[in-house]
């Protein structure tokens, strides 16, 4: 996992996490599922638990339908996408071409 993030990622990430860091569910499963070796899931594990982990609702699965309606975005992107426009977060994301046609929640 090291040297995944780009340079310009990691000031990014700094520039917009001024609080806790927000996070699906789904990235929660990601992340500790990813089977990396025991320093790096400690720092996982660690992000994960200081992180405030929103789970699947009603609106944010209708948001994730419509937008996999208009992309073919896989499932879990489409989740984290939909949690984070329904939360009003910043989507860190290297997938720009999956959300890019779908920059506001639709109706719910």
């Amino acid at each position: 996992m090291a040297g995944r993030l780009p340079d310009r990622g990691l000031k990014f990430v700094s520039e917009i996490i001024d609080e806790r860091p927000q996070i699906s569910i789904i990235t929660k499963i990601e992340l500790l599922g990813y089977n990396a070796p025991e320093d790096e899931f400690l720092v996982l594990n660690d992000f994960v638990r200081e992180s405030i982990v929103h789970p699947l609702n009603d609106e944010i699965a209708t948001t994730c339908i419509e937008l996999r309606k208009i992309s073919k975005i896989k499932l879990p992107d489409a989740i984290i996408a939909a949690t984070a426009l329904h939360h009003s977060l910043n989507l860190l994301t290297r997938n720009v071409d999956d959300i890019k046609k779908y920059q506001r929640p639709l109706s719910y």
